[in-house]
């Protein structure tokens, strides 16, 4: 019994290679940094040091119980590791500041956000997309605003102004995750108010997470009231009235994205990209006092080219193909390299306390009211809105949608909650890139 343990843990493969490749792998990194041998200034130097530090961290953080299912597993652990190996100097400051470069001057950020945002657009079912802002969104939008009136109750009771509370709890928790959420909006808190990033960021990614964990407990609390109250649930079905045309998903067969059609969504990306840039800096900048920062402006072609049907079907495919490189396999590169670049491990650890977890759960309770009352208005339960539209807005994207519809045995309504995750994290964008021009 032993032996075999002891075999299958030697044919183990860790990305594609035996772990004892890897060891030794690693061994060889680590060593290389250690006698500082790693050019701190390239970029294939700084790939390979974020590797080294970041795929461990995210899969020892997948893997260790409670962590993973509740703190926010290995994406967690890799950005708080990396970051204390930053803070208490253990990575050597030339690393350091050659991963700050890469990020944050030469934007290796701004390849993977834009990414991240045109395929999550473009992933959503085209009728799904149109028919969602008829009753979907309206859902969408009671959760978010209620979430921000209990947060700013929540705020005035802890003596935090309506700014802060807004600023750097509601958008930040309702903006659909990390990458395509908090880290843009870090981006647009700068661009627009001029204020640090880093510290926005650090403040902002820790308060989502701690929202992911009240959103599991929402969804546990909200499968027990349907349990309770069967007039208040589908049992798994989101609308009431089974012959309303509301986002009734059509059938579509797989495409299976090649390598020439990744570069595709690629170079579309590319072409969004340049495109939102001429808008955001030269053609229409902002309307009146509102700033519209090039991600907003990302969201609106995006949705355009998804409803005008315009994509061939395998380009998206390749583009959403090509996000995920970057938020599976290299997502713990990625957290590794933001925990560097733009987190203050001591302003972070200031943000746990009392008053931040009172104000986190008021506005996930906010986000089940508002999506889950607006949603039975347009003809959904009460239960299933409010765990899709609301907790599915208000966890940390992709995996906390998973862990919330889990929670809450309703994993059958993954697509909407995919709605959620992408077009409502899009739609924060929106509201941020106005609400920040009011903070100046």
């Amino acid at each position: 019994m032993s032996e075999t343990k002891k075999e299958s843990f030697l044919v183990r493969r860790f990305y594609g290679l035996p772990m004892w490749q890897v060891g030794i792998v690693l061994l060889v990194i680590y060593v290389a940094i250690g006698m500082r041998v790693i050019p701190s200034n390239d970029m294939l130097a700084t790939i390979v040091v974020l590797m080294s530090i970041g795929l461990v961290l995210y899969e020892v953080g997948e893997k260790i119980p409670i962590w993973n299912a509740y703190i926010g597993g290995g994406s967690m652990l890799a950005f708080l590791g990396a970051a204390a190996l930053n803070y208490y100097h253990i990575l050597p400051q030339e690393y350091a500041d050659g991963i700050t470069f890469f990020y944050d001057d030469y934007g290796f950020q701004t390849v993977f956000i834009s990414l991240l945002i045109v395929s999550a657009v473009l992933a959503v079912n085209r009728k799904q997309l149109i028919k969602a802002f008829a009753g979907y969104i309206p859902a969408i939008l009671g959760g978010i605003a209620a979430a921000a009136a209990f947060g700013i109750v929540g705020g005035l009771i802890c003596g935090v102004d309506v700014i802060s509370i807004v600023s750097l709890y509601v958008l930040p928790i309702m903006g659909g995750g990390n990458g395509a959420g908090a880290v843009p909006l870090s981006e647009m808190w700068e661009a627009t108010t001029g204020q640090s990033k880093d510290a926005f960021y650090s403040q902002a990614f820790a308060i989502l997470n701690i929202a992911n964990n009240f959103a599991i407990l929402g969804a546990v609390a909200l499968n027990s009231m349907g349990n309770k109250w069967p007039k208040l649930t589908g049992n798994g079905e989101l609308i009431r009235n089974t012959g309303s045309t509301v986002l009734v998903e059509g059938k579509k067969e797989k495409v299976n994205a090649t390598a020439y059609d990744m570069a595709g969504g690629l170079l579309l990306t590319g072409g969004v990209y340049a495109l939102c840039l001429a808008f955001s800096e030269k053609i229409l900048p902002n309307i009146g006092s509102v700033t519209l920062h090039m991600y907003a402006y990302m969201v609106v072609f995006a949705a355009l080219l998804n409803v005008s049907n315009v994509v061939p079907d395998n380009v998206k495919e390749g583009a959403k193909k090509l996000s995920a490189f970057f938020t599976k396999p290299l997502m713990g590169m990625c957290m590794a390299g933001i925990g560097i670049a733009f987190t203050d491990l001591g302003e972070l650890i200031a943000v746990l306390n009392v008053k931040t977890l009172f104000i986190c759960a008021m506005v996930v309770i906010g986000a089940i009211v508002g999506a889950g009352l607006v949603g039975m208005l347009v003809g959904f339960n009460f239960v299933e809105s409010a765990m899709t539209a609301g907790l599915c807005m208000a966890n940390r994207g992709g995996s906390g949608d998973l862990q919330v519809l889990g929670a809450g045995h309703r994993l059958d309504l993954m697509s909407y909650a995919a709605i959620s995750s992408r077009i409502g994290g899009a739609i924060i964008l929106l509201i941020a890139s106005i609400a920040f021009s009011f903070m100046i």
